[in-house]
This record gives C-alpha cells, structure tokens and sequence, in this order.
C-alpha cells in the first residue's frame, strides 16, 4: 500500500507498507501533488532496475536501502534492519508492493 500525506508546511510526501502493515519506505517531501504524483507514476519501472536501490551500512551496524530515480536523485530511503539479508528481503518486498499496486 502506498499512504500519501501531507504536512503542515504543505508538503506531500508518501510511505510504502507491506502487507502486514510495516513501513518499507519512507520518500522525501515534495514540493507539490503534481510533484508526487509524477514521481509515484514513475515508480513501476524504476523499480526492476537494480542500479536505483543504494544499499548502506549505518555507523550502528544496521541496514537500509535508499531509492534513487534515473537521475540519482533520492526518492526515499527504508526502514533500517539488523542484517544485510534483510535489507534484501525489504528491497524485494518494496519491488513486490510497487508491481502489486501497478497491476491494480
């Protein structure tokens, strides 16, 4: 599921969920819906590339991934996670919710 908000400097900004109901996602603020939207369209075929995923290590010792768009520009960055495998598992999750979406 993809949950758009707003907040209270009227920015949009939008979460991606598993199934369960954890956060893989978080994206950046943007400026506009129209901003959002465009990114959000641009979403389904972003994600089969693999180059636009940056996986990375915290100084913590966990794991995240952080989505870039064509242009290396963030989009979002995940949840962290305690191992490298699931990192992995969150970027097929995130992959799997996107094409879900897509198809509905």
């Amino acid at each position: 599921m993809i949950e758009v908000k707003k907040d209270n400097k009227n920015y949009y900004s939008f979460i991606v969920t598993a199934k369960g109901g954890n956060s893989i996602l978080q994206s950046v603020s943007f400026p506009s819906k129209k901003e959002l939207d465009a990114t959000l369209e641009k979403l389904p075929p972003l994600v089969s590339k693999p180059s636009v995923f940056e996986r990375k290590t915290g100084h913590n010792g966990k794991f995240h991934f952080t989505l870039k768009d064509q242009n290396g520009k963030t989009i979002g960055t995940s949840k962290e996670y305690t191992s490298e495998a699931g990192m992995e598992n969150g970027i097929v999750n995130f992959r799997n919710r996107i094409a879900a979406i897509d198809q509905s």
